[in-house]
């Protein structure tokens, strides 16, 4: 279900993390019920310099499952906007099978590890997409959760490696690219945003929900 597109700014390393492999679950057990218990546990599945920053980086267990909650739709597609190794995506794909949820990331590093952790888990109802998102036709998709991908543009201290370019013209040029085709979306659409600034929010998205001290944020579009 892992779509790479033709292009791509970052190639995989000669890593020999690449070439670790996971044991696939069976498909008559379901043996995923630990993994999605707590972020320890879930985090295991990766290798161990991801496991160090994933309270930083990575959505954790609890709000990914609140937010897919609200998400959640029979039928629906699901984008995570920046979904770097997939936390959101699988941890929303086990507890709401109904809807499929897909993550775009532009590191292929870290798109070839949330496919290894989709294998392992065995969950057909999500994706990963190895692009930039100005390459992705936002019409395939119903509602979007978004974790603020764009700040490591502008916060060089906290980013996930050195391969993203310290720029607020970009960082601008991101959230001005967002706004315009969540804009187009249609009445209905929700947005989940998390640690998010409003300037990626259009003004016919109103607020219907917030929860963790305000930064998980539930819109709708009139």
């Amino acid at each position: 279900m892992t779509k790479i597109y033709p292009y791509s700014e970052f190639p995989p390393r000669p890593d020999e993390q690449l070439n670790r492999r996971l044991t696939l679950v069976s498909d008559e057990t379901d043996n995923n019920a630990a993994l999605f218990q707590n972020d320890a546990a879930f985090d295991w599945m990766y290798p161990e310099h991801f496991q160090v920053i994933s309270l930083k980086q990575w959505t954790p267990i609890a709000v990914a499952r609140k937010a897919a909650e609200f998400l959640a739709e029979p039928g629906a597609r699901v984008l995570d906007i920046g979904s770097g190794i997939g936390k959101f995506c699988l941890t929303a794909g086990y507890h709401y099978p109904g809807t499929s949820f897909h993550g775009v990331e532009q590191r292929q590093e870290l798109v070839y590890f949330a496919e290894e952790a989709r294998q392992y888990t065995g969950l057909e109802n999500v994706g990963f997409i190895n692009a930039n998102i100005t390459q992705l036709d936002f019409n395939q998709f119903d509602h979007f959760y978004f974790y603020n991908s764009f700040y490591e543009n502008i916060d060089a201290e906290n980013s996930i490696d050195d391969t993203i370019a310290t720029s607020f013209s970009l960082y601008s040029y991101y959230t001005q690219y967002l706004y315009k085709v969540l804009a187009e979306k249609p009445s209905g659409t929700r947005l989940v945003t998390f640690h998010c600034f409003d300037d990626v929010i259009p003004l016919d998205y109103c607020l219907v929900n917030a929860s963790y001290d305000t930064l998980l944020r539930m819109w709708i579009k009139r």
